[in-house]
């Protein structure tokens, strides 16, 4: 009998600590601290040779943007060149007060870009697709990147 009794005293003790353990972790993720996404680096990728200098995703009360600034690295003239949001949280093209959609880029300057969201942002995190076209030394090319920040 005592055997039976000292088991069962052990086993209730440390069943009631993993509980409480388990409701700690549990109130931890239902608030949001336990977020992979807060920890999660914001980043702009695009092209080699294409540098995001600056970028913001914006939650605004009428309209949602996404900002950025992009450097042409790539040591020549590109023609033809236009930025297209293809999938994501964001879908959408460059505002109007920003270059045509299709302009001239000289090597070294850098390029604001808005893009006006439709859809709006869910989450403290948002991500967007971006299509790149873009002419150099007379060949087209197509490419992509991606932007991922918290929405600000």
């Amino acid at each position: 009998m005592r055997k039976g009794q000292a088991a069962m005293e052990f086993l209730m003790t440390y069943g009631w600590a993993i509980l409480v353990v388990l409701v700690a972790i549990g109130a931890l993720a239902y608030f949001g601290v336990l977020s992979p996404a807060r920890f999660l680096p914001s980043s702009c990728t695009l092209v080699p040779g294409m540098g995001c200098e600056n970028f913001k995703i914006d939650d605004s009360d009428l309209t949602d943007y996404i900002y950025m600034e992009v450097r042409n690295g790539m040591g020549e003239q590109l023609t033809g060149v236009s930025f297209t949001l293809t999938s994501g949280d964001c879908s959408g093209t460059i505002a109007a007060s920003d270059p045509n959609p299709s302009f001239t880029w000289n090597d070294g300057n850098l390029t604001k870009l808005n893009f006006t969201c439709s859809g709006g942002f869910t989450g403290s995190r948002a991500k967007a697709d971006i299509a790149i076209s873009y002419t150099k030394g007379g060949l087209s090319h197509t490419a992509s990147g991606t932007i991922t920040a918290p929405v600000e």
